[in-house]
C-alpha cells in the first residue's frame, strides 16, 4: 500500500491531468460532505448529491487509470534495467 501511496505522491507532483483530477475529486468530496452534513436536502439538491457522487466516481476512475498506466510503465521500465 505504501507503494500506490508513493505512486499517487509522485504522480500529483509530476502530472498535471493527475493534479487537477484529484483537485477536483477534493473539491467534489468538500460539497458532498456539506450536502450530507444537512438534516433535509431539497429536491435540488438531491440531483446534486447523485450528480457529485458520479462525477466524482469518474474521477477517482480516470485517477485509478492514470496510476495503473503509471505503474505498468515503471514496473516495465524496472524490468528493462
Amino acid at each position: 500500500m505504501a507503494e500506490v501511496q508513493d505512486a499517487k505522491n509522485l504522480l500529483l507532483e509530476t502530472n498535471d491531468e493527475f493534479r487537477q483530477l484529484a483537485s477536483q475529486h477534493h473539491d467534489l468530496d468538500e460539497r458532498l460532505v456539506a450536502l450530507e452534513s444537512k438534516h433535509y436536502l431539497s429536491d435540488a439538491e438531491q440531483l446534486e448529491e447523485v450528480t457529485l457522487k458520479k462525477k466524482k466516481l469518474q474521477l477517482k476512475d480516470r485517477m485509478e487509470a492514470i496510476l495503473r498506466d503509471h505503474r505498468a510503465g515503471h514496473s516495465a521500465h524496472a524490468v528493462s534495467v
